[in-house]
């Protein structure tokens, strides 16, 4: 038996996006804590382009997955580091965030000054389905990165496998990432953005201060792209998740610009993935929803690809999840138990609720 502590807390009307439908959650469990978003809206219609069309509510990452995040994956499961996880090239170059210390067996990781809010990169695909299994396995030491939402077996190389069923935390399709990202939201025939930033009209490059912040806190039609966020000495740069620019409907920040993310095309096996939303260097297009490439090779990793993890669950079951209408659709898992629920203030309503999920 083994117990494992669950903590989300739930906020409708979120201040940082502004908008009723969006609900954020932040999720704690094992060496995990992160913020994830509601996409409701289930079996809206495609666009044009023919993506974006969801059958189900799921929620994903509100921000990409931070240098402090994957850090702490490293510590949890790459003291020798069988997988290769960790990129020399995050530690070697100085765009990116996480450096190693020790030797094969007592390996230890902590991020570089001023880069613990930025995006993780130089990942690969089988990094982020690995950081996937952990997550599903309950982000704990022991945690299996080889079986669970992907059954890896020890490859690192080669086709990406398919998605198993019953996963728990996953890479996002690429219809999901595409919704997510671009579709206005509220009805299942809302329509869809050009831009991730809520608009049709070509973001603003932003710029960042000394330490990586980026100028856009307070939101607007802004992005991190075409080198234009230059600190650390270096012409254009990742910048601090959530300061470049307004989230999307559903309260996601940095869909356009920033990194790269990886998506899992249809969730089949194949011998390549996905990748959308352009990256610090990238040209306006690259951010639009226009804009797909569906060939990397999944083991291909450099320094503007990160990813962010979605689910169907953020109780860890299989479906359901927290979907507008409160039920989503899936078989759902453990549901946790409400202990308490608060209010927040201007307007936003919270619920906080705790968890004991036993194995």
């Amino acid at each position: 038996m083994r117990n494992r502590l669950l903590r989300v807390v739930v906020a409708a009307g979120c201040l940082l996006c502004g908008f009723a439908k969006c609900q954020a959650a932040v999720v704690s469990f094992g060496s995990f804590s992160g913020d994830f978003v509601t996409v409701g809206d289930p079996g809206n219609i495609a666009d044009t382009t023919g993506y974006g069309a969801v059958v189900d509510t799921f929620q994903i990452m509100k921000y990409e997955v931070t240098n402090s995040q994957y850090a702490a994956f490293l510590n949890s499961v790459a003291k020798t580091d069988t997988y290769s996880l960790y990129n020399t090239n995050m530690g070697s170059r100085i765009r990116g965030g996480i450096t190693r210390n020790g030797v094969s067996g007592t390996f230890s990781y902590a991020v570089k000054t001023n880069m613990g809010g930025k995006p993780v990169n130089f990942v690969s695909w089988f990094d982020a389905a690995r950081y996937a299994n952990w997550l599903h396995n309950g982000a704990t030491s022991s945690a299996s990165t080889e079986i669970g939402a992907y059954t890896l077996g020890g490859a690192s190389g080669g086709n990406a496998v398919a998605v198993n069923g019953g996963a728990k935390y996953f890479l996002p399709t690429e219809n999901q990432w595409y919704k997510a990202a671009y579709y206005k939201g509220g009805s299942t025939n809302a329509g869809y953005w050009d831009y991730a930033t809520q608009s049709n009209t070509n973001p603003t490059p932003i710029s960042a201060n000394s330490t990586g912040i980026g100028s856009a806190t307070s939101g607007g039609n802004f992005a991190n792209f075409n080198n234009s966020a230059d600190w650390n000495d270096q012409d254009g740069n990742v910048t601090t998740v959530g300061t470049n620019g307004r989230a999307n409907y559903y309260g996601t920040f940095d869909m356009s610009g920033n990194v790269w993310e990886w998506n899992d095309l249809n969730g089949s096996s194949s011998a390549y993935r996905g990748i959308r939303g352009g990256g610090w260097n990238s040209i306006t297009s690259s951010l639009s929803s226009s804009t797909r490439h569906d060939s990397y090779e999944p083991s291909f990793s450099i320094n503007d690809f990160g990813f962010r993890i979605a689910t169907l669950s953020l109780d860890g079951g299989t479906g359901g999840g927290i979907g507008d209408s409160g039920t989503g659709g899936g078989t759902g898992g453990e549901v946790p138990e409400p202990t308490s629920i608060a209010i927040f203030g201007l307007g936003a309503l919270g619920i906080a609720y705790r968890a004991r999920r036993r194995k």
